[in-house]
């Protein structure tokens, strides 16, 4: 089919592949318009503007979607369906109402779960078993389409780095069978009622507070990693932590218990496994001990003990 693909992050990397290799017509690739990054602030092309150009693909970079001559634009390229997998920009009705057979969307939850912009970590901070992609019709509402098809996969002890990588992929599987299945498949309605929202990530909630159960910072941990990192403050320092694990012990929330940089919470308590100190790159715990020792009985900063 002719298609228009519209994504921009690495998640949505494997499916534009999938979608190539399977032999569709690509169109074009719509993605958000380069971003200035790293130290010297240049304008860096999304993942999959690098990886439509390296295929040979139309890339094209809209501000906007309501502007009338994008739209006319977008028509023009006479698509019979767009698949869109974490593109970032709403799609008004004008261009949902294009492609011969609509807009189909690769969303990173079981829905009506996890509606919105960060199903992943909000799924592992609730604690959630499980998760997955669902393959989605796309209307006007926020992930609200009906579905037709879902792969669901164990959370476990994965990091939303991890998992990101893992959904992406059978995500991009999930989307070339479907589109061999499309005449067959009949969207089943989202139960609202059971639906979920994850709001996009703020960075003030990667700040750890130990004066919280051990069990919900280590998810807390895994849902940050590895952006923006969970952190803690040691002697005016902002340390990420990358990788932790729930130990026995107890004390007072924010406190080593030992010199191996466990650390008290409200349950329990955490020891780190993987850090990161600012500008520096990531490293093993006991690595960093061994140019900064940190005595039991250190007191961190910003527990909340309220």
């Amino acid at each position: 089919m002719r298609t228009i693909f519209m994504g921009t992050p690495g998640f949505a990397v494997p499916t534009l592949a999938a979608l190539h290799d399977a032999g569709h017509t690509l169109v074009a690739a719509y993605t958000q318009p380069p971003r200035p990054a790293g130290r010297g602030k240049k304008l860096q092309p999304s993942p999959v503007q690098v990886e439509a150009e390296i295929r040979g693909i139309q890339v094209r970079s809209p501000v906007s979607l309501r502007n009338a001559e994008v739209q006319s634009e977008f028509a023009a390229l006479e698509p019979d369906i767009a698949v869109v997998a974490a593109y970032g920009l709403i799609l008004p009705q004008a261009i949902l109402d294009i492609p011969t057979h609509g807009c189909l969307n690769v969303h990173a939850s079981i829905l009506p779960h996890w509606r919105g912009a960060a199903p992943i970590q909000r799924s592992i901070l609730a604690g959630d078993a499980v998760t997955g992609v669902t393959i989605m019709q796309m209307e006007a509402g926020l992930d609200t389409g009906p579905m037709l098809a879902t792969a669901r996969t164990p959370v476990e002890d994965k990091t939303a780095g991890e998992l990101t990588e893992e959904l992406a992929e059978i995500g991009a599987q999930l989307m070339v069978g479907t589109l061999i299945d499309l005449p067959m498949l009949h969207g089943v309605p989202q139960d609202d009622s059971e639906a979920s929202y994850a709001p996009k990530i703020d960075k003030a909630e990667a700040k750890i507070d130990f004066a919280r159960p051990a069990e919900t910072i280590e998810r807390q941990v895994r849902a940050f990693a590895p952006f923006p990192g969970a952190w803690f403050e040691l002697d005016g320092e902002r340390i990420k932590v990358l990788k932790a694990e729930v130990t026995g012990g107890r004390g007072v929330p924010g406190t080593t218990l030992d010199d191996a940089l466990t650390i008290a919470c409200g349950e329990g308590a955490l020891r780190p496994l993987r850090i990161q100190r600012a500008g520096k790159p990531v490293m093993d715990t006991a690595d960093f001990l061994r140019g900064k020792s940190v005595a039991q009985g250190t007191r961190l900063a910003g527990t909340n003990l309220a």
